[in-house]
């Protein structure tokens, strides 16, 4: 199995390019993931690349911005090529299957539990809303 599911902040905006090939879009951005336990002279966090394909990508380069924290599923991917020196070089990023809003309303412009799965539709706190009922204390069970 290969699943990484990972919450940080990103640590620029998302690039976008497209395939040479097909046109594809593909977006490139970079989120730091904050470690549980601090150690003596190593950093406090982890970074990591990631990278988004067609729908998913087009949604992370229009709703995704530097600094706000979000949620990434995806997996790991490795790969390798030679650079200009003729050295090869490695690769390993995460490729981005869902990614979710995961700043506060207060600190972001999603809301907590926004998420893209495949339909360009970002959170708006305003839908549904008179689907909602309210429930009081003499409602609960307990």
């Amino acid at each position: 199995m290969n699943k990484v599911i990972l919450m940080g902040r990103l640590t620029r905006d998302p690039e976008v390019r497209y395939t040479t090939n097909n046109n594809t879009l593909v977006c490139t951005f970079s989120i730091a993931v904050n470690r549980r336990f601090k150690q003596e002279g190593q950093p406090d966090a982890d970074f990591f690349n990631i990278v988004a394909w067609s729908k998913t990508g087009e949604f992370c380069s229009k709703y995704f911005k530097k600094g706000q924290q979000v949620g990434i599923v995806g997996r790991l991917q490795t790969r390798n090529y030679d650079d200009k020196d003729g050295k090869k070089v490695y690769v390993t990023e995460v490729i981005a299957e869902e990614t979710y809003f995961a700043d506060s309303r207060r600190d972001g412009e999603g809301g907590s539990g926004s998420s893209f799965n495949g339909v360009d539709a970002p959170f708006n706190s305003a839908e549904g809303a008179s689907d909602f009922t309210p429930v009081t204390d003499d409602d609960l069970p307990f």
